[in-house]
């Protein structure tokens, strides 16, 4: 059956044992104080799976936390696959909760973009295979751990994706791209710190693109596919993202904005655009 909540696809911390702050690594840089290897705590964790430091993330130096989406997860690994047995509690459990962690993510991932892509008009020909997948991925999700642990993933992403460029095609196939900037990019991926500003970018192929940095300001975005775009830093003050696919609210905090910025109706204004 297929599950037209997307609130389920967005990470609910409260409802979850803080997985992605244990059973995830990084390294200090930029987005993190310091390094942590997957497996272990933050340092920031407390006892109640709660972030001590979580309304200044980012003045700490833990700006990745705020960027990361989980698409839920967290709470789906925690309350249904364990069922509301805590790694903590439950040691055993714990390496094997990790491992299936980010496969969870994966699908609910998929699920989000897919969900997406039901959702939209231009994809109508396409509705019947999209609604297919939809209903083949959502019961994975609700499998035992060894099952989940043992699921072909990458063969799974390949077929979801085959879907997903169909949509991605569909949307901007009738969106003139008339402006000379736009052909200049069109199948450029490295764009990191890039002078795009005021450009007309409609229904540009963003794919995967490294935007890092890149100066979007009053550039016009609407139906462009930014699925995979690295958008840390990049400067969407003023910019039209309306009809634009596949963006999550994750590449939206990671990004510069203001309230001028135009966001699909499903999307939230980051609170440090307002500051």
């Amino acid at each position: 059956m297929i599950n037209d909540n997307q609130s389920n696809l967005r990470s609910d911390c409260e409802n979850c044992f803080g997985l992605c702050c244990v059973a995830l690594p990084y390294s200090k840089s930029t987005d993190f104080a310091y390094d942590k290897d997957g497996g272990s705590p933050c340092e920031n964790l407390q006892i109640d799976y709660r972030c001590k430091i979580h309304q200044d993330l980012r003045s700490k130096g833990f700006r990745g936390c705020t960027i990361y989406e989980c698409f839920g997860a967290g709470q789906k690994v925690s309350q249904n696959t364990y069922k509301g047995m805590n790694w903590r509690d439950n040691p055993e459990l714990a390496e094997e909760m990790f491992d299936v962690f980010p496969i969870m993510q994966q699908l609910h991932e998929m699920l989000c973009y897919l969900n997406e892509a039901l959702s939209l008009e231009d994809t109508k020909p396409i509705h019947k295979e999209i609604k297919k997948l939809v209903e083949e991925t959502e019961p994975l999700t609700n499998l035992n751990p060894v099952s989940i642990l043992s699921i072909d993933i990458h063969s799974h992403r390949s077929e979801v994706n085959g879907l997903l460029l169909k949509t991605s095609e569909l949307v901007r196939a009738n969106v003139e791209q008339y402006n000379n900037q736009s052909k200049k990019i069109k199948r450029r991926s490295d764009l990191v710190g890039a002078n795009l500003r005021g450009a007309n970018l409609r229904g540009l192929n963003l794919r995967g693109s490294l935007l890092i940095a890149a100066d979007l300001r009053e550039a016009n975005l609407q139906f462009a596919d930014f699925i995979g775009a690295d958008m840390r830093d990049a400067d969407l003050r003023g910019a039209n993202l309306i009809g634009s696919i596949f963006l999550t609210q994750a590449q939206v905090n990671s990004a510069i904005g203001d309230i001028n910025t135009k966001l699909p109706s499903s999307l939230d204004i980051p609170e440090h655009w307002l500051s």
